[in-house]
Order: C-alpha cells, then structure tokens, then sequence
C-alpha cells in the first residue's frame, strides 16, 4: 500500500489544547518578526519645496516613529514569546498543580513544583533603544484576553497576558507595590486595588504579595520591570569623582532589600516569567547582590549596545541610509562615510541622539533659504542643540568606566533636558 503524502499546510502546534496560549496568535519566523516589528513613517512629498519651513518642522518629528529592529530586538522577541508560552504550558489548566499554584496555598502544603523559572535581562546605555525594543515586542501579543468561560471558574477568566512598568526611583517595596498596583488598574480597570492604594499602607511585603495572589489568579504570562537600576542608590558626584584613574566606579548600595528578596521569591515559587531591563550599573548591581543569579537570565540576556566604529554594518548598511529618505528639504544631503563618521562623532552611536541630531540639523537648515541640508548643519546642530549631552558622548567614545559611571548619572534620569528639546525643535 502506498504512503500517503505527508501534507505540507499541517501546522505543528506544540500548545495544542492550552486555552491560555490558543488566543496568543501563531509562533513566528524571524522574517515574520522583523515584519511585525519594524515602523517606517510616510516620506516626505515630492513637492516638498512648496511647503513652508514652519509646517515641514512638524512633519518632520514623524522620524521620531522610525523604527528598524535589529538582529539583537528580533531574539528578545523569540526570548518573550518562549518565556510566556513555555510558562503557561508549564501552568495547564487541566493540571491540578496549577489551581494548587493559583490558590495561594503555602508552599509547604502544595505539591512540588518541577516547573522551571522563566527570567530574562535587558541591558544598554540610555537611548540605546532598549524599552523601545521592549515595549514593541509586548504589544505583538495582546495585553488582555476574556475567556468567557474557562476551567473551574464560573464567570469565565480576565488572562492578563503582560504588564509592564518603571521601577519607581525610590526603589522601596511599597513604591514597587503601588507601581504594581497602579499599572494593574490601567491595563484591566479593576478597582481592586483601590482601597489598599488610598490607605496608609506602609507593610511593603504584605502589598507586594496582595497583588501576586490578584497576578496569579489571572495568569499574568510575562512581568516587565524597567529602570532596574532604580532599585539601587547611585553614589554621590563627590564620591565618584574622588574614585581614581583605572579604579572600577563605586557600587550602587541597595535602596530595600524586600523589594529584591521579593523579585527572587516570584522567580522561585510564584511561576511569574519576569524581564528586567536597565542600564549596565544597575544590571550589575542586581546580579551581584541577589543571590541566584542566573535564574535572572534562564531564558536570555540581550545586550543592547550602540553603534560603533567605522564597520559597524547595521549602522552604514542598514540604519543610515533608511534615516536618509528622511529630508525634508528639496536639496538632500548625499549619505556618504563623512556623514556617517560625523554622526557617529556627536551622538556616540546611540539612537535617540542620533534621531536628535537629524532632526536639529534639520531646523538648523530651516534658518536659510537655500532648502538644502548640509553637513555644517549636523556640527552646529550638535554644538547647540545637543550641547548638554556632549560630556556624555564623550565619556561614551572614552570607554572609560569612571567616565561611563558619570555618564549614567547625566543622562538616564534628566527628562527635563528631553522635554526642552523636543518642545524647542517642533515649535513652529
């Protein structure tokens, strides 16, 4: 008897059956995730030259919105995807295991738990495009999903999928709980933490474990914390500066250890896939004072790093010369290797300057009637627009970790200097 011919459209699904996974859309390739993932805005018109200077300025912060993900996003994506879908495969409905991890029983009386931890980091410089990268992957998947009926529960179940918040710069247990809390009532609407958030609270523990039970009972697939760094005190100026040539920065010191004790607890008992995301400083400050570090990373690490050096293809080939469709001027500016190593010179490498420097450069050309855009524009750009942040680029092309130290306290927390020049550069 002849063999049949194995049918090539069967789809192999290795969650078939989990109600939790079934609306989180399909596995996909690389190519399908550089699909999903990449944001090119509108180029400019061709008749760019009959529209006046004031209007071109707004149209031209759409490039705030280009986005192009590199090889490093696309893997935190399939680290995401793996987190979340292998978590709930591990909590299925049907096992009995689950309702004993759901229930909030203690850990003594529950059967053992043979499921392993899901714990991912997120690491770069500011600016270098990391929440970005974060924040686009989580919304590939949906934030919500209403299970009008579901397993053992009457009125069906509200699946929380991910949520995703800062880490609140004061770093205490009680501000990670009210963060917690308040990130939980924006993405469901639920009211039930609103009691707890109006009183005068002030056992962090008891709130951190009053939201994992509310966290649990709906399934939260993935816990994004940004800003880890905020867990941390940085060291005074005076002290950093004090630290000698060749001498490794000074440590951040713990803000609150229960919020980190409590970080452990859900990697370890809880079953709650947790991604941190932060600036090198406060990744190593966390790796080195908790003390199973590589449940942390189980499932990825991803280095975001900005871009480097006269080879550096994804900048050359990739990134330059689809930000280079985006002149709003009649007479563009060829991309060229000076344009590129002059870019490269004034913003370090790092995207969100890079993106500044481009739009400056543009307002700085707005200023003539020549309607061209030249590479002065890019170096006086860089000298006014971008003066505050030129001791930061210069500790970054320096490589020098007392410099970098510097670096972090100049530039991840300052939003004022952003706020001033995103207002300055769009006003008509």
């Amino acid at each position: 008897m002849p063999k049949q011919a194995v049918d090539a459209t069967v789809v192999h699904d290795p969650y078939a059956g989990n109600t939790l996974i079934a609306q989180l859309g399909p596995i996909r390739s690389r190519p399908e995730v550089a699909k999903v993932l990449v944001e090119l805005p509108p180029r400019p018109p061709k008749d760019i030259a009959s529209i006046p200077h004031h209007t071109r300025l707004h149209m031209l912060m759409s490039v705030r919105d280009l986005h192009m993900p590199s090889v490093e996003e696309m893997q935190l994506y399939e680290t995401m995807d793996m987190m979340i879908r292998q978590n709930y495969h591990h909590l299925h409905p049907s096992s009995s295991s689950t309702w004993s991890q759901i229930s909030g029983e203690e850990a003594r009386y529950r059967p053992r738990v043979t499921a392993p931890t899901y714990g991912a980091a997120v690491v770069g410089v500011s600016g270098s495009g990391k929440t970005q990268a974060i924040r686009r992957c989580l919304t590939t998947f949906p934030q919500i999903v209403q299970h009008t009926s579901f397993f053992r529960m009457v009125n069906g179940l509200q699946q929380v999928v991910w949520l995703s918040l800062d880490v609140p710069a004061g770093g205490k247990a009680t501000d990670l709980a009210a963060a917690l809390m308040t990130a939980w009532k924006k993405a469901t609407g639920s009211t039930r933490f609103d009691k707890t958030l109006a009183g005068e609270w002030r056992n962090g523990p008891q709130m951190l474990d009053e939201w994992r039970q509310v966290a649990s009972s709906h399934f939260l697939g993935l816990l994004h914390l940004d800003e880890i760094q905020n867990l941390f005190k940085l060291p005074t100026l005076k002290t950093r500066r004090r630290s000698k040539p060749g001498e490794p920065p000074p440590e951040l010191r713990v803000i609150d250890d229960q919020s980190l004790k409590w970080i452990l607890t859900a990697l370890n008992e809880w079953q709650i896939p947790l991604l941190v995301s932060g600036t090198p400083d406060g990744f190593g400050a966390l790796t080195k004072r908790l003390s199973n570090t590589e449940r942390i990373v189980t499932s990825g690490y991803h280095s975001f790093k900005h871009f480097w050096g006269d080879h550096d293809a994804a900048f050359r080939q990739y990134f330059l010369p689809r930000l280079g469709h985006y002149q709003f001027v009649a007479r563009p500016i060829s991309i060229t290797g000076e344009l590129g190593d002059l870019i490269l010179e004034r913003t370090a490498g790092v995207q969100r300057l890079i993106i500044a420097l481009w739009i400056a450069a543009h307002r700085v050309a707005f200023e003539r009637s020549d309607d061209d855009l030249r590479l002065d524009d890019f170096k006086v750009a860089a000298d006014t627009y971008l003066a505050p942040v030129a001791q930061a680029v210069a500790a970054l092309h320096s490589n020098d970790p007392r410099r970098l130290a510097m670096f972090e306290d100049l530039s991840p927390e300052d939003h004022s200097f952003w706020a001033q020049f995103w207002s300055s550069v769009s006003r008509s």
